[in-house]
């Protein structure tokens, strides 16, 4: 069952189909997965949040698809777990931003005292 493939099986599934792993080198999927970003945020480019979430939801979708489809091609062309590479993420984070210091702040970590 289709369901049952994690997301890096799809996506990979599909890259394969069409034979693209060719066109996918890392320094192209960092720059699909910047444009990606960028089209994500020319949607809320004047206009407040709460107006794009009511008016282009399916279009907020659709590009942080991309930038997470992008994202895990590239994780996928280095051998990195995404489950791995964020749970190291959030324990540097965690380091810099205790709950002591940070919480209901958002100063950057260089800020505290």
């Amino acid at each position: 069952m289709d369901n049952e493939k994690s997301s890096m099986e799809k996506v990979n599934k599909f890259r394969d189909d069409r034979d693209w792993r060719q066109f996918h080198n890392e320094k192209d999927l960092a720059i699909s997965i910047s444009l990606e970003a960028s089209e994500l945020l020319e949607l809320f480019q004047w206009k407040s949040a709460e107006e794009v979430k009511e008016t282009n939801l399916e279009r907020i979708k659709e590009e942080l698809a991309d930038v997470l489809i992008y994202s895990h091609m590239l994780a996928d062309n280095l051998n990195l777990n995404i489950d791995s590479i964020i749970d190291e993420k959030l324990q540097k984070n965690n380091e810099k931003y205790p709950v002591s210091k940070s919480k209901g702040k958002n100063n950057k970590y260089t800020d505290f005292q």
